[in-house]
């Protein structure tokens, strides 16, 4: 009551701000102008805006002030740091607030997991919120630690910062009216739900939509977008480290306006970010590519914070949080201040890592024949890799075969693909083909594998692949480039095996390590791991494998590598 009365004295003119922020344009989200205004903050809101005197008095003459950038929707885990780090990170960058659905440690840690991150992430300036993840496992074809109850979504969802339900990933099991996915939706905290469906249109679309599921980041085309944006939908236009579609969907903004539409980034590398920014990174390009900078700001902070009902963040308005950027143009995006509830950035505290969150890789001991296939000669399918995207092709190929096996063979760009199960140590693999990698040689291993983060393995030998996987269970999970049995290249991520303990500047320069190594290996599109990453998950359309093997996700049901 005390603060609140302050503040109104504040805006009354009464008291003086702690701090008046002067000089600068003002940005309203809600008009879409720029005020020459002067921002009274107190206590950590922002009080007024007009004429004001404060106890210290920032100059912005000739800058633009603008709200602080809020992520639609982003998963902590792919960063590949931990919280604190990520902070670090991002807040210099202008990105005050995120949205997480931390279903990856859900699927390595249970619902233990997503409770010690609230914890760890609640001291930090940087605003984390949550959505409980919907989705544990993907799919029936996907094997966690242990499946998310609704009495672990319901106590979720009673924790601050918990907004809601993540997004439903089982997106035929929604359009089907199965009563295990109904049955989330009808969850105590459950009336805000993300969407996630790739692909869906016509009829399914509005099943989807109908079900109360009012956003969806997966759309690639302005058709896509169109469509959702048609049945009321929230379209969170996504700009990740792989699937790249800021570019295409911004003709939407041109067509319709910002209303309805968010940015987010899903998915990045840590290097990704520190070389292109986050979310002031797709504020930059999409004011390139045209789009007014007010509409691009709007999308950046007002929108995302609309949307996941959030009342207090993304405006510079009596009675929000005072987050605030400090712009010296409209080009860069780069902040040269960043003001969270009225103070500039501060050292973050490092956040204690307990160590039962630590040795979550347990394998059985690997045989030849775990990777082996045998042939009858016949055809295969094959997992085909689309540039830039999350979707892949399922192709028809003919193996090369020896002695009765069918296998890897660089001429005919097929490398072998394994998905060990690293939870249980279970002894299940499920083994399949990849094309379009352009491995020559060595194997790739990650136990960042989306969404149950089982190990998955690429290579061209399977004595290499063993090792590669045994490798990842001996350091506690992480990425690593292998040749010979040898290792050329790793980035340990003991954290659930997820997450690196170190700096920026070490998981950066190992991340990159490993992607320059899988590129000497022969590796020719982008991102390597994090493309090695996606071919685990079974609700992305078309093939993709799990240790329970190949899974046509069109069909929903797993099919036999043999055609």
């Amino acid at each position: 009551m005390e603060t609140l009365k302050r503040r109104l004295a504040v805006a009354r003119g009464d008291e003086p701000a702690d701090l008046v922020v002067r000089g600068g344009q003002v940005f309203s989200v809600f008009t879409k102008e720029w005020l020459e205004v002067d921002v009274a903050i107190a206590d950590g809101f922002v009080a007024g805006l007009g004429e004001y005197e404060g106890r210290e008095t920032l100059d912005g003459s000739g800058k633009y002030v603008v709200p602080g950038f809020i992520d639609a929707h982003m998963h902590l885990e792919s960063v590949k740091l931990m919280v604190d780090e990520f902070a670090r990170l991002v807040l210099p960058l202008g990105t005050t607030a995120v949205v997480a659905d931390p279903h990856e440690i859900a699927n390595v840690l249970g619902v233990d997991g997503i409770h010690w991150l609230l914890d760890a992430s609640s001291g930090l300036q940087l605003d984390v919120f949550f959505m409980a993840p919907s989705c544990v496992p993907a799919s029936p074809f996907e094997s966690p630690r242990r499946p998310l109850g609704p009495g672990d979504l319901e106590s979720l969802m009673r924790r601050r910062r918990v907004l809601g339900l993540a997004e439903m990933m089982n997106f035929p099991g929604v359009i089907g009216g199965a009563p295990a996915e109904l049955a989330k939706l009808g969850l105590e905290g459950a009336k805000h739900v993300d969407g996630h469906a790739p692909g869906v249109a016509g009829k399914a679309l509005q099943a989807y939509a109908a079900a109360g599921i009012a956003s969806d980041h997966e759309a690639l085309t302005v058709e896509e977008g169109r469509e959702r944006l048609r049945a009321g939908m929230w379209l969170l236009i996504r700009e990740a480290s792989m699937a790249r579609n800021l570019l295409d969907l911004l003709p939407l903004v041109l067509e319709y306006g910002p209303g309805r539409i968010a940015f987010c980034t899903d998915d990045r590398d840590p290097e990704d970010i520190a070389d292109d920014g986050h979310i002031n990174g797709m504020v930059r390009k999409a004011v390139a590519a045209g789009i007014a900078p007010e509409d691009a700001l709007l999308m950046a902070s007002f929108h995302p914070a609309l949307w996941h009902g959030l009342g207090r963040h993304g405006a510079i308005a009596p009675g929000y949080e005072a987050d605030l950027l400090v712009l010296p143009d409209l080009e860069s995006f780069s902040p040269e201040l960043v003001l969270k509830r009225g103070r500039a950035v501060e050292e973050v505290p490092q956040v204690d890592v307990p160590d039962w969150v630590r040795q979550s890789v347990r394998i059985k001991p690997l045989r030849a024949e775990d990777f082996s296939v045998a042939s009858n000669g016949g055809d295969v399918r094959a997992i085909g890799l689309i540039e830039d995207q999350v979707v892949t092709e399922s192709l028809v190929r003919e193996p090369a075969v020896d002695d009765g096996r069918a296998v890897a063979d660089a001429d005919r760009d097929l490398a072998k693909i394994a998905v060990v199960e690293r939870h249980l140590a279970t002894g299940r693999v499920g083994v399949g083909f990849l094309s379009g990698s352009g491995l020559q040689r060595g194997a790739l291993a990650s136990t960042v594998a989306h969404d149950a983060h089982n190990l998955v393995v690429v290579g061209m030998d399977d004595d290499d692949m063993i090792f590669a996987a045994e490798r990842l269970a001996e350091i506690g999970g992480g990425i690593v480039a292998v040749e010979d049995a040898t290792v050329v290249a790793e980035c340990p991520l003991p954290i659930a095996g997820l997450l690196s303990e170190a700096r920026l500047p070490e998981v950066i320069a190992q991340s990159r390590a490993c992607n320059e190594a899988a590129h000497k290996l022969g590796w020719s599109g982008a991102t390597p791991f994090l493309t090695l990453s996606f071919l685990a998950l079974s609700v992305i359309p078309h093939l993709k494998i799990t240790d329970h093997g190949l899974v046509d996700v069109d069909r929903f049901e797993i099919v036999p590598l043999e055609v």
